[in-house]
């Protein structure tokens, strides 16, 4: 199985930062996102990574390259740790551009004749995971029992308009509806999609079939998931374990501060912040 990491977009949300630099590079202190996703798919067992870039993102390659230079310096003067520290992950990255800024689904099919007849995981790095079982494992588990198209879901209790929400099959496993942005009391339930999808080759195919019958604008998911929901073919299931939103400036905040408060020298500098703004530490 092979994984998508969809990171094509501005970033505008980010600006002025995103003008040069990638969002997907912001980083959680010294990792930047991106790398979550790739280490997320190794520890799945997914060796085979497809980036989706654009033009202006050179850096995401650069960053899952060997560098040279600093190897040289660092096997010279001893340092294994640091020599770990920039070793390109175990897993063989590609990259595809998306030329053209037209929408998530038209940037998917820029990969798709690299995915062959085999399903893929695919990810978007807004949404990070860390759990004891990969997000993309759990998807994966849920692709071997039903061979369906799998979503992931967040429960929300709250608003959940600004959300895509999945409307759960009576079995409690497959979707038989999905609803972009529902009105406030319209939601079919309070599950989120979250950014993590495991599409089969059908979804491909009929992701390509929409496009051909598309007639401008941005192009999405929608039509080859509703054709896959109507011949109940698409499953769904709960994330176990931490999603970090990292899509606007406050969730990426939040994500640094949760980040931060599992490594115990960080959340002394939490710690020592909060107190010297008269803030009680729990």
């Amino acid at each position: 199985m092979k994984g998508v990491i969809v990171a094509a977009g501005y970033g505008t949300r980010f600006l002025p930062v995103t003008k040069t630099i990638p969002k997907e590079m912001l980083p959680l202190i010294n990792r930047p996102a991106i790398a979550f996703i790739v280490d997320e798919f190794i520890a799945s067992g997914i060796t085979d990574i497809i980036i989706i870039s654009s033009r202006r993102k050179k850096s995401l390659e650069d960053y899952f390259d060997t560098e040279a230079e600093l190897q040289a310096v660092f096997t010279r003067e001893g340092k294994k740790d640091k020599l770990d520290q920039i070793a390109p992950p175990a897993a063989h990255i590609s990259y595809v551009r998306q030329t053209e800024m037209r929408g998530t689904g038209h940037a998917l099919l820029q990969a798709a004749p690299f995915l062959g007849s085999e399903p893929c995981v695919v990810a978007y790095p807004d949404d990070l995971h860390f759990g004891e079982v990969p997000l993309a494992k759990q998807l994966m588990e849920v692709y071997e029992k039903t061979g369906c198209s799998v979503f992931s879901a967040e429960y929300d209790p709250g608003d959940v308009s600004r959300y895509g929400v999945i409307d759960p099959a009576p079995d409690g496993i497959h979707m038989q509806g999905f609803v972009e942005k529902p009105a406030p009391g319209t939601e079919p339930s309070h599950e989120i999609s979250i950014g993590r999808y495991l599409y089969t080759p059908e979804f491909f195919e009929l992701l390509a079939e929409g496009w051909e019958k598309h007639t401008g604008g941005e192009y999405y998911h929608l039509y080859a998931l509703e054709k896959l929901i109507a011949q109940n073919k698409v499953a769904w299931t709960r994330l176990s374990g931490q999603r970090l939103d990292t899509g606007e400036p406050e969730g990426y905040l939040n994500a640094i501060l949760e980040y931060s408060w599992k490594d115990s020298k960080l959340r002394t500098t939490i710690e020592g912040f909060m107190k010297t703004h008269g803030v009680q530490t729990p």
